[in-house]
């Protein structure tokens, strides 16, 4: 029988694809293993409301790559649901969907235990419904965390920060909080699912927590000297307090380095004959959308910054799936005006492209972790201007703690200004602050490449977890 390692993302297009890598990676360690991939069908539910097709189509095209190239990786449909029940948010419904789908996935890996040595199941958080199915079928489970340590060592301490504050942290404002591995964070900058104890995804929440902590082991995407503070804490068991911590595994970063496209991007071909290091680029990720009002505020801002610009522009709620009318979004000659030095592309560019070429000096990001680790890979400076999620802890770590990021001031509703926007830009390129920036960033792009290669810390703890599979 061959041994099986069965790997379970998350949907979303950011947990799927940093999982796939991680099962390209372990295979590199051990080329012996078969692994699959469980794919879940997510209906049309508000979690998928903010993605669109475009999205969709573009991780079906990775999906379809790595079938051609990499055969050891099967990508199996579990059954589809039924129309899931109304839930009061998208993380709510992102918890409650895996859980429907646990009746598919018992199935799923009785089937595949009966054919091969299931070794381990690796889940993404949002899938801990799926812990109690393996536990009951005695299978070695893990965790992989697609987000950083630091992250991590908050969502791992959520149980001892729920005895500790009774109060709901959105009623805190901007009182500081002690979490183990971090800088005093104020309330206002946690993760907004953290801070309603009332709302119904905060039990799955501690619930999820206390089940990593029971875990196997958990997979983190980052590397130790990037959130060393945070790894350590984790490791020396201070954000479980009242229990044993399992091993942590940084094995990042994992940035999926395969473009799906065969023709190269509009935009790649304008950016072949800008300057070195003179765009900076505007992208919020494949979820991040602002209103009407701001990306006008936006336009504004880039115009009387006079920074060259590669801006990503997605239409506003509820018309995000359509191609936007940029004559109708941005103030009216702005196109016109800005036509020999800014670039704006609708809906989608191919980011990692983007990056890494030659004529990008700067990145304007919503702290997606994936995006986050792209632009650390290729020694981006960074402006962070957060969205949703666990974005304005990352911000935190990104400006205070790392120094790879400048930060934006928002007003109380997240409103940007242009004044702010085209201040930021500027510091990035013009500043001393951008320039300490830049340098922390290529100092951290220089530690993950020595990570990476053979006796680095990711590649010491990816040896590490491909013999723990072994041996299981």
């Amino acid at each position: 029988m061959e041994n099986a390692i069965v790997l379970y993302p998350f949907p979303g297009r950011g947990h799927l694809i940093s999982m796939v890598e991680l099962g390209k990676l372990i295979l590199k360690h051990n080329p012996s293993f078969n692994i699959t991939i469980l794919i879940f069908n997510n209906p049309n539910t508000s979690t998928t409301s903010t993605a669109p097709q475009y999205v969709a189509s573009s991780t079906t095209q990775y999906i379809t790559a790595v079938n051609s190239t990499t055969p050891s990786i099967n990508f199996h449909h579990l059954p589809p649901i039924s129309e899931v029940p109304s839930a009061p948010s998208p993380v709510a419904q992102a918890f409650q969907i895996p859980r429907l789908n646990n009746l598919n996935l018992h199935q799923a890996l009785k089937t595949i235990s009966q054919s091969s040595k299931l070794k381990a199941f690796i889940i993404d958080f949002f899938c801990d419904a799926a812990f109690e199915v393996a536990t009951n079928l005695d299978i070695p489970t893990y965790y992989f965390f697609p987000s950083g340590a630091s992250a991590l060592a908050l969502f791992l301490y959520i149980p001892t920060l729920h005895k500790k504050v009774e109060e709901n942290l959105k009623d805190l404002g901007d009182m500081l909080l002690d979490i183990p591995g971090l800088p005093p964070i104020r309330a206002s900058d946690m993760p907004g699912s953290i801070t309603d104890r009332t709302a119904e995804w905060y039990e799955y929440l501690l619930n999820t927590a206390a089940h990593m902590a029971k875990s196997n082991g958990i997979i983190v995407n980052t590397f130790d000297l990037f959130e060393t503070k945070a790894v350590k804490a984790i490791s020396d068991g201070l954000c479980v307090p009242d229990g044993p911590t399992p091993p942590i595994f940084c094995i990042g970063p994992l940035i999926s380095s395969s473009n799906q496209d065969e023709d190269e991007h509009e935009c790649l071909k304008w950016m072949n004959s800008q300057p070195s290091r003179s765009v900076v680029f505007l992208c919020f990720g494949s979820m991040g959308l602002f209103s009407a009002k701001q990306l006008e505020e936006m336009a504004v801002g880039l115009e009387n910054s006079g920074q060259r610009f590669l801006w990503v522009v997605r239409n506003p709620q509820p018309n995000n799936e359509e191609e936007p009318n940029l004559d109708e979004l941005l103030p009216k000659g702005f196109l016109e005006r800005t036509k020999d030095r800014g670039f704006v592309v609708k809906q989608w560019a191919p980011q990692m492209e983007v990056l890494s070429h030659d004529s990008v000096g700067g990145f304007v990001t919503h702290c997606g972790w994936n995006s986050v680790l792209e632009a650390i890979s290729v020694g981006m400076p960074m402006v962070a201007w957060p969205l949703y999620a666990e974005q304005r802890l990352n911000r935190v770590f990104l400006v205070d703690e790392m120094k790879v990021a400048l930060g934006l001031k928002e007003m109380e509703d997240g409103f940007v200004s242009a004044e702010e926007l085209e201040k930021q830009v500027r510091e990035l390129f013009e500043s001393k602050a951008g320039r300490e920036v830049r340098e922390s960033v290529l100092g951290f792009r220089d530690e993950a490449m020595i990570a990476q290669k053979e006796g680095g810390s990711s590649h010491v703890a990816l040896a590490k977890l491909a013999q723990l599979l072994e041996q299981t």
